[in-house]
């Protein structure tokens, strides 16, 4: 990861904070995303947010749903749809897997972060995730606050 971020063409574009707190993320993904041309300018200008978004499996496919990209305002003929359904990219293989995962009880795919990698290519990382409780919340703010506190009492011992 470390590499990644030294990278000049790495860059975040929209990150999902809020997932790590409500969702148990089991495991993540990389996914490729189609979009369109003006959609790839207004990303690489900064203008999208996953927070209120989720991946789903329809007839085969994988789909981005309710995530927003701002209009680019230089694109006059050819503008994209702030909130369009946006299909993933992944392996046959990969996609039975996130079906199979997504039949479970309680299990979703959440996307965590919209990214440019390496080669400047637009990827996005979905979890596979299952909802928490408010107990488990607090109990994941609780370890938290506690390994924070033994961090500040290691480092006035020394």
């Amino acid at each position: 990861m470390a590499k990644q971020k030294s990278d000049p063409n790495y860059k975040v574009i929209a990150e999902n904070r809020r997932a790590r707190f409500d969702y148990a993320i089991e495991e993540d993904l990389e996914c490729g995303i189609i979009l369109e041309g003006s959609e790839v300018k207004s990303l690489r200008a900064g203008g999208s947010n996953i927070s209120e978004s989720y991946a789903t499996v329809d007839d085969g496919e994988l789909w981005l749903v309710n995530s927003y990209i701002a209009p680019y305002e230089q694109a006059k003929m050819f503008k994209h749809e702030e909130r369009r359904r946006r299909k993933l990219l992944v392996s046959r293989k990969e996609l039975a897997r996130l079906w199979n995962a997504t039949q479970r009880k309680g299990m979703t795919l959440v996307p965590l972060v919209l990214y440019f990698n390496h080669r400047g290519i637009a990827k996005l990382k979905i979890g596979i995730a299952k909802g928490k409780k408010n107990h488990d919340k607090r109990e994941t703010q609780a370890k938290r606050d506690w390994s924070r506190q033994k961090q500040r009492l290691l480092k006035d011992a020394r």
